[in-house]
C-alpha cells in the first residue's frame, strides 16, 4: 500500500468513520468527549498483531473506567489476505471477547490519511484529537511481560495532561497489505 505523508505527534488525527463487524458506524469522539483514544491498526493474519493483541485488550479493560476509547482497524486487501476479510473479522470477533470494536477499512483510505504502516500500528490521541503516541505497543512482540508499556506510558501522561516521555517509536509488524 503506498504511503501518504507521515502523520505526526502533536497533529489533529485524521477524521475515522468505519462500519464494524456487526455494520455499526463508529467515528472518532468528538474533541473533549472522552480523555483519550486509542486507534490501533491490527488484522487476523500478522503474528506481530496476534502476539500483542491480548496486551492490547488488556489495556483497553484496564483503562476503560478512566473513560479510554479504543478502536481497532483493519486495512489489509481482503482479495489477497482472506484472513482478514470482513466475514473473517466477524467470525474472530464472535469466538474472542473484544472489549472495542474491530473496523473494517476496505477502501484503505483511513489507512493512508493516518499513514498507518503495519499491525500493530497504535496511536493514541488526547482529548482534542492530538497524536501524543504512535508505533509500537511495547518493545517486543515475544515478550508478554511488556505488558504493552509504551501505550500504558503513553496513556497515563495524557490522562495526566502532559506528554508522553516517549511520543514516537518504530511501529513493528506486517506491512498493511
Amino acid at each position: 500500500m503506498a504511503q501518504a505523508s507521515a502523520t505526526k505527534v502533536g497533529e489533529l488525527a485524521p477524521p475515522l468513520e468505519l462500519r464494524d463487524t456487526d455494520g455499526a458506524i463508529h467515528a472518532l469522539p468528538t474533541p473533549g468527549e472522552v480523555p483519550a483514544t486509542v486507534v490501533v491498526w491490527t488484522c487476523n493474519h500478522c503474528p506481530y498483531a496476534l502476539a500483542w493483541h491480548d496486551r492490547i485488550v488488556q489495556v483497553a479493560r484496564d483503562y476503560e473506567g478512566r473513560g479510554v476509547r479504543f478502536l481497532a482497524v483493519n486495512s489489509n486487501d481482503a482479495e489477497r489476505y482472506p484472513h482478514d476479510s470482513l466475514e473473517a473479522m466477524r467470525e474472530r470477533v464472535a469466538s474472542e471477547d473484544w472489549p472495542f470494536p474491530y473496523l473494517h477499512d476496505e477502501t484503505q483510505e483511513a489507512a493512508r490519511a493516518w499513514a498507518a504502516q503495519v499491525t500493530p500500528h497504535v496511536y493514541v490521541l488526547d482529548p482534542e484529537l492530538r497524536i501524543r503516541y504512535e508505533g509500537a505497543p511495547d518493545a517486543d512482540h515475544m515478550d508478554p511481560g511488556l505488558d504493552a508499556a509504551w501505550l500504558r506510558e503513553a496513556l497515563d501522561a495524557v490522562l495526566a495532561g502532559s506528554d508522553p516521555q516517549r511520543p514516537a517509536t518504530d511501529p513493528v509488524g506486517c506491512s498493511i497489505k
